[in-house]
């Protein structure tokens, strides 16, 4: 990796449906160039996808909230088999260390679907909700 693929990565964090003609453009390659560099980051794993960011407001997804979970037992295949019956609403799900087991991103349409899913969380696990005021 040199200072070439640093700001072709820079540039297709910005924007991934960038034409190879363009970021050749903004990293001073010709686009063949551009194209064989990305062909290449992808090649050694460096790029390994390619997203699009959904606004989860407009699809009617108001409410954003942060759930730790508190896992009752050791088995926690309970509780992620009812996860993945909720990914509607999850946008990520860590399993982490320090306070919790488990950090869980969500949107809900409303107030009596967050009310839903905890119900439903909480036969597996405890948890602590935190709803996103504003970004920042």
């Amino acid at each position: 990796m040199d200072q070439t693929d640093m700001l072709i990565l820079s540039e297709m964090a910005k924007n991934s449906r960038i034409t190879m003609k363009e970021l050749g453009e903004k990293v001073h390659l010709t686009g063949q160039a551009a194209a064989t560099r990305v062909a290449k980051l992808e090649d050694n794993g460096v790029l390994e996808g390619y997203t699009i960011k959904v606004n989860q407001s407009k699809l009617g997804c108001f409410l954003h909230a942060f759930i730790t979970i508190y896992t009752n037992s050791h088995n926690h295949q309970p509780m992620l088999n009812f996860l993945n019956t909720q990914e509607h609403y999850l946008l990520n799900n860590y399993k982490i260390s320090g306070d919790g087991c488990y950090l869980v991103e969500c949107r809900f349409p409303s107030n009596e679907h967050v009310d839903q899913f905890l119900q439903g969380l909480s036969e597996y696990a405890n948890y602590k909700l935190s709803m996103v005021i504003k970004r920042s």
